[in-house]
């Protein structure tokens, strides 16, 4: 019987998991996973992050009543899904093993709604897959431009968190000093004239007074090393993103102490930031 209802569809790296089609695609082609090391992904995708024991693990995927020998057969299925994700158990960038608990899926993942199984024909064959929508055809082109993290390097995990500390830090220092000048940022603002200078401070206000505690929270998180922070990044980063290109402009509240080519210089360099601070967020990850 094939069911009627839509499933699953896991996006993570290079990598997609179909639920409804028991598919584990790389850039589109399909890759050998047999049945069981699919539903153990499948479980593990489903809590990004967070620890799934072998306890549960044995109760939702082999059963209370089971004859085989779990240990073996867990074992072996989450080997076969490392050598399907290209993944190493000593330096892992998706499955990490926790020691006398179970295993835990570090990279980010993004979830969205599968395609629906294909009813059958009268013939007992399933009709051809419908093509996929025009959303989801322009947006995969618009997704690979950022960085996946089978791209990036493996750094040791403590430079990675002191340079995000740094970023962080940076943000924060910008935030403070606008709000400590704002008499003087007023009278720029006069002088622009490119939007009403009123307007202009409540953009800047409002949007420090909410980045503030975002930074604070971040800097908490990379200090105490907090697991799950690439998967509460993934979150807020599209957000997060557009507001730090708004801020890319601070270096032009400066323009009163330095020329306006140093400005836009740094700028630009600020431009290319909220996207370095997310690879290195990937990184974090899977850092060693």
């Amino acid at each position: 019987m094939f069911e009627d209802a839509r499933r699953r569809l896991f996006s993570f790296g290079v990598f997609e998991a179909d639920e409804a089609r028991g598919e584990l695609r790389k850039r589109g082609i399909r890759i050998k996973l047999h049945a069981q090391p699919f539903r153990v992904l499948t479980l593990l995708l489903e809590r990004p992050s967070e620890i799934v024991t072998r306890e549960e693990m044995r109760q939702r995927l082999w059963g209370q009543d089971t004859f085989v020998d779990f240990d073996h057969g867990l074992n072996s299925a989450i080997n076969k899904i490392r050598d399907a994700l290209d993944d190493s158990a000593s330096q892992p960038r998706f499955i990490e093993t926790v020691s006398g608990k179970g295993y835990r899926f570090i990279a980010p993942v993004t979830l969205r709604p599968g395609a629906e199984m294909p009813a059958p024909r009268a013939g007992g064959d399933p009709s051809p897959p419908a093509p996929p929508p025009l959303a989801d055809t322009v947006a995969a082109p618009l997704a690979s431009i950022l960085t996946t993290p089978d791209e990036l390097p493996t750094p040791r995990r403590n430079l990675v968190r002191i340079l995000l500390l740094l970023i962080q830090v940076m943000y924060l220092a910008f935030y403070l000093l606008a709000l400590a000048n704002l008499h003087e940022i007023d009278d720029l603002f006069l002088e622009a004239r490119l939007l009403p200078p009123a307007a202009m401070m409540a953009i800047l206000i409002t949007t420090a007074a909410a980045l503030i505690p975002v930074r604070l929270y971040l800097l908490a998180a990379i200090a105490f090393d907090l697991r799950q922070l690439p998967a509460k990044f993934a979150r807020i980063f599209p957000v997060l993103a557009l507001l730090d290109l708004l801020w890319a402009l601070s270096p032009f509240l400066l323009t009163h102490y330095i020329a306006t080519g140093l400005a836009l210089g740094m700028s630009a360099a600020l431009v290319y930031l909220p996207f370095a601070q997310r690879s290195l967020v990937l990184m974090y990850a899977r850092g060693r």
